[in-house]
């Protein structure tokens, strides 16, 4: 049989004709006229090199070859599966589904959002779904999901590429800390005693200034960097353990609570967006749709602030 992909479709008027038994009925069924299924069904005759459908004595309708019988129920049930394969995709049960996740994130994004998140799928999720955390190197990020290997990036606003789509989880702010029964007492710092302190800053490429140290430049004021740390999670062991001060995402901070005190900044910094950043190829995808409203949920409760 030579049958090129595109008599493909003939299969589809074949079923039709096998059922109908009557070319009028399945050109309805079809909405295509007479003429062009009785054209059709030649090209299958062609094909098959068979008759298929032959008139009936009764002169009534048609009556299948042994060929054209034995094709029936296969053709039927291929067709059906092809429907179910290029139809709604299943929807994602957590439960029974058999699925890694892989979040591109900081410690900090991790401790913020990634600790609830690994909860929600012990509570809700069954043996076959995974959850794992790597590291964000914006500059190959993108490749990685186009890739399939990375499901959602979760950063600040300012560092996503914008050839992602990303919604904004929460609004975030910076906070000052200090541990607890700190000689300087309760009282939120004042200026001075703000830029007069040793502070904890953190930097993954080990710098001594930042953000911060630019915003109090502009105010004609500078702090002292004493201690410069490549993960988030590093400086509340620090500030627990000297008189170091150590400015960080409130809601960051708050994971720390009882082992520091937590004081709003002595002068104003701007609020910043924390959001989840996806590739499109993964927009419709039953699962990650699933993850995404798990972390829309907690951004609502609370959440990092990667940077």
């Amino acid at each position: 049989m030579d049958m090129k992909p595109s008599d493909l479709p003939l299969l589809v008027s074949l079923v039709a004709l096998l059922e109908e038994s009557n070319v009028t009925h399945a050109a309805e069924r079809l909405h295509v006229s007479q003429p062009a299924l009785s054209a059709q069904l030649a090209r299958l005759r062609s094909l098959f090199d068979d008759p298929l459908l032959v008139p009936s004595e009764s002169g009534r309708g048609m009556i299948p070859t042994a060929r054209a019988a034995a094709l029936k129920i296969p053709l039927q049930q291929a067709l059906r599966h092809l429907v179910d394969t290029i139809g709604d995709p299943a929807a994602f049960d957590p439960r029974t589904a058999q699925r890694t996740f892989m979040v591109a994130a900081n410690d900090n994004a991790v401790t913020m959002f990634g600790v609830e998140l690994v909860r929600r799928m012990e509570q809700s999720g069954g043996a076959g779904l995974r959850m794992g955390f790597c590291d964000p190197a914006i500059d190959n990020t993108v490749a990685r999901m186009e890739r399939g290997e990375i499901d959602l990036l979760l950063a600040t606003e300012r560092i996503i590429p914008p050839s992602l789509q990303s919604v904004a989880l929460c609004k975030e702010q910076y906070h000052v800390a200090q541990r607890k029964g700190h000689p300087r007492g309760k009282r939120p710092p004042t200026l001075k005693q703000y830029c007069s302190l040793g502070h904890v800053l953190v930097s993954g490429k080990g710098e001594f200034s930042g953000l911060l140290d630019q915003r109090l430049a502009a105010l004609g004021q500078s702090r002292r960097v004493a201690v410069v740390v490549p993960h988030y999670n590093l400086a509340p062991t620090i500030l627990s353990n000297t008189d170091y001060l150590c400015t960080l995402p409130i809601r960051f901070l708050q994971r720390f609570a009882d082992q520091l005190d937590i004081f709003a900044l002595p002068f104003d910094l701007p609020e910043f967006s924390i959001s989840m950043a996806w590739h499109a190829r993964s927009d419709n995808d039953p699962g990650h749709r699933w993850l995404r409203a798990q972390l829309q949920t907690l951004g609502t409760r609370g959440g990092a602030a990667p940077d």
